[in-house]
């Protein structure tokens, strides 16, 4: 797809957006209305405006039922983000980039590199099952994926599956599953070296190659990001020092073509991120330079084979680390995850069935913790798309060491009910495992039980060319949450005497509705989501910390003499930062520029100047958010 034609981000059915959240756009209804409007006129324009049809839904996507499958045969909602849109967004991180999409918001405790957390349709991070290269990432001590320690610099793609998918995935994926993607090799030998400069001292550099040869086929790349960053903690008793960061990576990909049916392929990243943060000033803690250091590592061996024209298999063996420690103060806390599958596809004419066995084992180090689980599964699938219909069903059953058997399912139906306009319906259970920190650690509890949920889902989508429009509400019933408590007598393993513990005692909802829309105005290109949420504590009745009510994103681009400019604006009405909602967020508009040039057939260039109004606001009670800031990056790649 053409990106001087066509919006660069698309979601299942229809095109994606960038850039969402932006503030008190949410006290001004004329501006709501007036986005709403402009979203919901999309068919219409698509009418006005004669293109024809790309081949974007065309394009295959794995994260729904993990097999390859076109997007025009999914009912999941999903939103695909590729290379070029991460270069040219202006985005800090994966997170940065990922709140600019329908459903999806961001909470960093500082700058880059800082603590932070995804809240996928208001689910906490630890509700969002996350992959590299298919390799599963993942915290056993603060639950859900070190977003931080993912580089920027090496993904090429990732896919967004909003919606519960433990039928599929297993524990986690309450709240939906990210897949990342690093860069796979074609072609004759492609080398690449990037460099970049920004405000508060910030350096970009990245180098790498890529390409095939009588089978091979290889990707290569290492990268380097560093920022004198900026006072992340402003209040009293905290170090007024700027807390900077630097990130150092390294990615690589290498398969092979073992005969036209059998391909074997091995993946590995490593990043290595040290940042600044402050901790509490005191006597016995005179000013110091604290850091945090994050390490991640993975490692993916895939054998893959079509053995017949109906029947496929997939053997995968995956590895990761999460470590995480400070300094000069001593913490230190290190999860290794162990994964294999075994993955079974048979096509009976417009069927699908698919059936995986898979094994996962965590570990976690963490102080006097140093323990081990593992779960064995049973998955089976099927899919139908029949003419105007398209059912997918999937169950799944884990036996986990620790609490026994887990089953799970889901069923979604899509109907399309007139040309380019589909309907869906599908309805699921989840669930995620306690980790072992929250079992085994001073505060833990080892009687604690998963975390469920319940979700049903409605959804309505067109698309046409590079128009589309999409409406989903869902509602998503959670029971058994895993909350700090300090109430002594919900501590039996512990009986409170280390002033609280871990313990099921929440339930929580978390409802909503997302509209989307992209459409083509002469020789700009529109994109926009507008969410309206209500992530509650129903056991209390309180809005969950965090999280806003209502949140936005809207994207316009266009090309003028061989520059592509672009302009986004991302909107967030308020939130509490608390859970029992007595510490209120303002809600916040940031605007952001962009500019990107081809100089020559190997040079290319790209500027940005984000939070352009140099916007004050806050994601986390007392800690500071980026004002101004803009950079300039040139790239060189061989043809």
């Amino acid at each position: 797809m053409s990106s001087q034609h066509q919006p660069r981000c698309k979601t299942a059915s229809v095109a994606s957006h960038v850039h969402a959240s932006t503030a008190s756009i949410f006290h001004r209804p004329s501006l709501v209305a007036a986005a709403i409007s402009c979203m919901l006129s999309a068919p219409v324009l698509a009418q006005q405006i004669a293109l024809a049809d790309t081949a974007a839904m065309a394009e295959t996507v794995v994260t729904a039922n993990r097999i390859e499958q076109p997007l025009s045969d999914l009912v999941a909602d999903m939103s695909i983000v590729d290379r070029e849109t991460i270069e040219t967004s202006g985005a800090a991180g994966v997170a940065d980039v990922l709140s600019r999409l329908p459903g999806i918001e961001m909470v960093r405790n500082g700058g880059p590199g800082a603590s932070t957390s995804v809240y996928l349709r208001g689910a906490e991070t630890r509700f969002t099952a996350v992959y590299i290269d298919g390799v599963r990432v993942d915290s056993q001590s603060t639950g859900g994926a070190s977003w931080q320690n993912i580089p920027l610099e090496s993904i090429e793609r990732i896919e967004v599956l909003r919606g519960p998918a433990a039928a599929v995935y297993g524990s986690d994926a309450i709240g939906g599953v990210v897949q990342i993607f690093t860069k796979r090799g074609e072609g004759k030998p492609k080398p690449y070296i990037g460099l970049g400069w920004g405000s508060r001292g910030t350096v970009t550099a990245q180098t790498g190659i890529s390409g095939g040869l009588n089978g091979w086929d290889y990707s290569l790349g290492a990268s380097h990001a560093s920022s004198n960053g900026f006072n992340a903690k402003t209040s009293a008793g905290f170090n007024p020092d700027a807390d900077g960061y630097r990130n150092n990576a390294f990615n690589a990909r290498i398969g092979y073509q073992i005969s036209p049916n059998q391909r074997v392929e091995a993946t590995a990243l490593e990043s290595y991120v040290n940042s600044g943060y402050d901790a509490t000033i005191s006597k016995s803690a005179p000013i110091a330079d604290d850091r945090s250091i994050n390490k991640m590592q993975t490692l993916g061996l895939n054998w893959q084979a079509k053995w017949s024209d109906v029947y496929s298999t997939r053997l995968q063996y995956t590895q990761s680390r999460d470590y995480y420690a400070t300094k000069p103060s001593v913490y230190e806390t290190d999860t290794r995850l162990h994964n294999y599958l075994f993955q079974n596809e048979w096509k009976l004419g417009a069927s699908t069935l698919t059936a995986a066995l898979e094994r996962r084992e965590d570990s976690l180090v963490n102080g006097n913790i140093d323990r081990t689980r593992s779960q064995n599964a049973l998955a089976l699938g099927y899919g139908l798309r029949a003419g105007k219909h398209t059912l997918q069903l999937n169950a799944r059953h884990d036996r986990d060491s620790e609490f026994g058997g887990n089953t799970t399912g889901s069923a979604a139906y899509g109907y399309e009910f007139m040309p380019n306009w589909r309907a869906t319906a599908s309805a699921g259970t989840a669930f995620r495992a306690p980790t072992l920190y929250q079992r085994f650690s001073m505060y833990g509890d080892s009687s604690l039980q998963p975390e469920k949920g319940r979700n049903v889902e409605l959804g309505l989508k067109w698309g046409k060319g590079s128009n589309s429009f999409s409406a989903t509400a869902y509602r998503n019933n959670l029971s058994n949450l895993i909350n700090y408590v300090s109430n002594t007598g919900a501590c039996p393993g512990n009986n409170g005497q280390f002033g609280g513990c871990y313990a099921n005692v929440a339930n929580a909802r978390y409802k909503g509705i997302t509209l989307a829309a992209t459409t083509r105005v002469g020789v700009v290109n529109l994109q926009g989501s507008v969410d309206f949420q209500n992530p509650r504590d129903t056991d209390k009745d309180l809005q969950l910390a965090r999280r806003s009510k209502r949140h936005a994103s809207l994207s316009a681009d266009t090309l003028v003499a061989g520059w592509r400019l672009g302009a986004q604006m991302q909107t967030s009405g308020k939130r509490f930062d608390d859970a029992a909602n007595k510490f209120e967020l303002g809600g916040y508009t940031l605007w952001h520029l962009t500019a990107q040039k081809e100089l020559t057939r190997n040079w290319s260039l790209v500027a940005r100047i984000n939070n352009l109004t140099d916007k004050r606001y806050e994601l986390a009670r007392t800690y500071a958010t980026e004002g101004r800031s803009g950079y300039v990056g040139v790239k060189w790649t061989a043809n």
